[in-house]
């Protein structure tokens, strides 16, 4: 672990503010690393003062990024996934020692940030207008693209640095400077990275604030962040809760929001499902990243001449998961982020049986003594708001052996509000339905609207589901499952998800502002729509 770090220049105390020099004048707090309960490192996070010098130089790098050529911009972009390939096994060691996911899926996350800043590379040769027919003789009417200005984003523990990178590689080519304030949690993850942008910036002669980084408190730095007019874009991943409050904030200062939140994803599987390619689809979306995805399975709605098929599939699939260490290449699941998100899990589950719903498979926590169990149940039974005074049960290094649990498997009926709700935790709910129309109200029957996904082999089911009376979310799939999305198509879902888009097609329109313009090459001055001010409308 030590060379690890040593090699992406992280030390035993880390500056957590970079505006084109390291400091960090606030609280020293601890990366724990949810393996094990052990500190990582420490970092020396951003004050209030941090995050207006901050902000102040984000601004002035960015009044100098925003006329470099867009191609040229492209270059910095193309050297820094080039550097990410190079860092790919530490960074992807550094993912999963401070988030705990498999070892697979932290390099795979490292692989998304090589795979965008290609995308973004071929798109600073692309970021065209349209020219557009205009009514007046002698006119063209057209519209061009302009950089934005800072763009702010906020990311959330799960995937500490790829949704870094769907804003800010897109966001650099498009000729602005990117604020990042990482999770608490991810820390490390964001030094690391900022350290490689910051050598890339420095090799081709850019000023390295355009990929400042705010390692901070919400009080510090994200409120200050947010009611900042310097900063036109807020790119948010995080709770629906989060996003409903922060979207107040901005719009009440006319700002704009990309909002990447909640997801409460659902498949459905037919009767003519292919069910051990929906297996593995629905077991990987379930328990992959221990449930911490916004793509995570939480719902199958399954037709009930299949169901008791898929349930023992499922069932099996779940008593042969491999759980443990996240460095082990045998692990197929690794710990939960901390102690709260064990207690919100077994919460949920308390909250599942009492409103009906049976557990078949798992829900239990693991590596740990019988009075831990005992306090992390009670505390899940009082039902939250976790409080201050109960920051001792919830600390992480006091859970020995780190924080893992089994996945749970249950059997509800729809409609249940502990279902309706996104528990962040690998909580797979099965309900079964009679007729296609009955899945799909099921299926929509849900405040959030991120990815979805139907297993068929029926061409009317299948077309049906991608309809406009179909899928409500951003994200709709046929034979895929519910995780898993390629940087290539633009990631985001509608309803209590928030809206935003980010990553490919044209998610790059969110960081420019539009400007439509009208050329007149002639010698006269007709106005639009036929008005005539002013002069004989007979000549």
């Amino acid at each position: 672990m030590d060379s690890c770090l040593q090699r992406l220049g992280l030390s035993a105390l880390n500056g957590g503010a970079f505006d084109g020099a390291w400091s960090g004048n606030g609280d020293v707090v601890e990366s724990i690393s949810p393996i094990n309960g052990q500190v990582i490192a420490r970092v020396k996070q951003a004050d209030a003062g941090d995050c207006e010098r901050g902000i102040a130089r984000a601004q002035e790098a960015f009044l100098k990024w925003r006329v470099t050529p867009a191609p040229v911009r492209g270059e910095t972009v193309r050297r820094l996934g080039n550097a990410f390939r190079v860092h790919k096994a530490d960074l992807g060691r550094l993912v999963t020692l401070e988030m705990g996911k498999i070892l697979a899926e932290g390099e795979g996350e490292v692989q998304e940030m090589i795979d965008i800043c290609d995308f973004a590379v071929g798109l600073s040769r692309q970021l065209h207008g349209l020219t557009i027919a205009s009514e007046r003789p002698n006119h063209r009417l057209m519209e061009q693209w302009h950089p934005l200005g800072i763009i702010g984003v906020i990311t959330a523990f799960n995937f500490p640095v790829a949704v870094w990178s769907w804003n800010a590689a897109l966001a650099a080519v498009c000729g602005d400077s990117v604020i990042w304030k990482p999770s608490s949690h991810t820390p490390l993850c964001a030094i690391a990275v900022t350290r490689i942008a910051e050598q890339v910036c420095r090799e081709t002669g850019v000023d390295p604030a355009i990929f400042t980084l705010l390692c901070g408190s919400v009080e510090d730095v994200g409120s200050r962040m947010v009611e900042d007019r310097r900063l036109p874009l807020i790119s948010a991943t995080g709770s629906c809760a989060m996003g409903h409050k922060l979207a107040q904030q901005v719009h009440a200062r006319l700002g704009r929001t990309l909002l990447e939140l909640g997801g409460n994803n659902a498949v459905i599987v037919t009767p003519s499902a292919d069910l051990e390619l929906a297996v593995r689809a629905i077991f990987f979306g379930a328990v992959g990243t221990a449930g911490q995805r916004c793509t995570s399975t939480r719902r199958v709605i399954v037709h009930e001449s299949v169901a008791d098929a898929l349930r023992e599939r499922l069932v099996r699939a779940y008593h042969d998961l491999r759980i443990g260490d996240p460095l082990d290449p045998a692990t197929l699941m690794g710990p939960l982020i901390n102690r709260q998100a064990v207690a919100t899990m077994i919460h949920a589950i308390r909250r599942l049986k009492r409103e009906g719903g049976t557990v078949l498979s798992g829900g239990k926590i693991l590596h740990s003594d019988i009075a831990t169990v005992l306090a992390i149940e009670h505390l899940a039974d009082e039902g939250g708001p976790f409080l201050p005074e109960d920051d001792e049960l919830l600390r992480e290094d006091a859970f020995p052996g780190g924080c893992y649990v089994t996945p749970c498997l249950a059997s509800v009926t729809a409609g249940l509000s502990v279902v309706r709700e996104e528990t962040f935790a690998p909580i797979l709910y099965l309900m079964k339905y009679r007729d296609f129309n009955e899945a799909l109200a099921m299926h929509n029957d849900v405040p959030q609207g991120l990815s979805s996904a139907i297993f068929t082999n029926d061409f009317r089911e299948a077309e049906l589901f991608l309809s406009a009376v179909g899928s409500d979310c951003g994200i709709a799939n046929v034979n895929a499952g519910t995780s898993g999305a390629e940087i290539g198509g633009a990631f985001g879902g509608e309803k209590d998800t928030g809206g935003g888009r980010e990553s490919g097609s044209d998610a790059w329109k969110n960081y420019m502002r539009r400007q439509t313009n009208t050329i007149n090459y002639g010698k006269d001055m007709p106005l639009a729509q036929g008005i005539h001010f002013g002069e004989d409308p007979a000549k």
